[in-house]
């Protein structure tokens, strides 16, 4: 009986992928999809097949929303001292300084003015990529000192958040700024300056239980965790079992906590057309 075999492999049955560089290939977490970058990125950081919105950073937002060249950044290099010298698995002084060196943002959140559509605004956007997007005294006094800037020259106000909650390592001070921010909030109501926040995923903690939830108009975009307390906690407190999709945007939409879910696609379009109808 005769044996054949090949003098060489004709065909690499391998399933590394060759000439791909690490990071080229994006895989949703819903669906599995697999997207090269530049198309994830062109799709402005949706999934091409089932529209799962990725998390991004303030960079990206103010990209997708406002006219090109036209952001000014205020209060950049606000930094957080430590107050309470805390440490955990290190200290914060510590975490600070590697988060800052490894984000190239001084803080959890970022705000200037710009225009919308020819629209000018002014606007905050969080990082969740800066200690869990947490809120401490920089966040709080950034947030307040846009409020300013909008009281000052009577443009409209937008805060897109994006946050894990309080910012532990700061303690009590950080939970002063749910009431710093808020009450700022009230002298913009009470000037009738619009203020629309933008709920993004995840949403919670203090930000939820301060100026993320105090909007004139509140959107979310599709399936963001919007919550003050992780489901986890609630089933505990409550002892109960959760509805399907609780907390998620469109179980809020449909009781009433929010006005809007509206995807990143069409977003700079819906807030151009509330803040014309708002303004005339």
């Amino acid at each position: 009986m005769a044996w054949f075999k090949r003098s060489k492999d004709n065909i690499d049955t391998s399933t590394q992928k060759k000439d791909v560089k690490d990071g080229t290939w994006i895989k949703c977490p819903e669906c599995s999809e697999m997207m090269h970058k530049k198309q994830w990125e062109a799709n402005l950081y949706l999934c091409t097949k089932c529209s799962h919105h990725f998390r991004i950073g303030s960079e990206e937002y103010f990209n997708i929303l406002l006219d090109e060249k036209s952001f000014r950044e205020m209060d950049r290099k606000i930094r957080s001292t430590d107050p309470l010298e805390f440490s955990d698995t290190k200290p914060y002084k510590k975490r600070l300084e590697e988060t800052i060196k490894g984000t190239d943002l001084f803080d959890a959140v970022r705000t200037g003015t710009g225009k919308i559509n020819n629209i000018n605004v002014v606007i905050a956007c969080m990082d969740f990529g800066f200690i869990g997007g947490s809120m401490g005294s920089v966040v709080g006094e950034k947030i307040s000192r846009a409020i300013d800037k909008a009281l000052k020259t009577k443009n409209p106000l937008i805060i897109i958040s994006s946050s894990g909650g309080a910012r532990m390592m700061e303690g009590a001070i950080s939970l002063m700024q749910l009431a710093k921010t808020s009450s700022r909030l009230a002298k913009l109501d009470m000037e009738k300056i619009p203020y629309i926040s933008i709920l993004t995923n995840p949403t919670t903690g203090g930000t939820t239980a301060s100026f993320s939830m105090l909007g004139d108009i509140n959107i979310a975009e599709p399936k963001a965790l919007i919550a003050f307390a992780g489901p986890r906690v609630v089933k505990q407190a409550t002892g109960k079992d959760l509805p399907a999709g609780f907390q998620r945007s469109e179980f809020l939409l449909k009781h009433g906590f929010i006005d809007l879910i509206v995807s990143r696609k069409d977003l700079k379009d819906k807030l151009t057309t509330i803040l014309n109808h708002i303004q005339n």
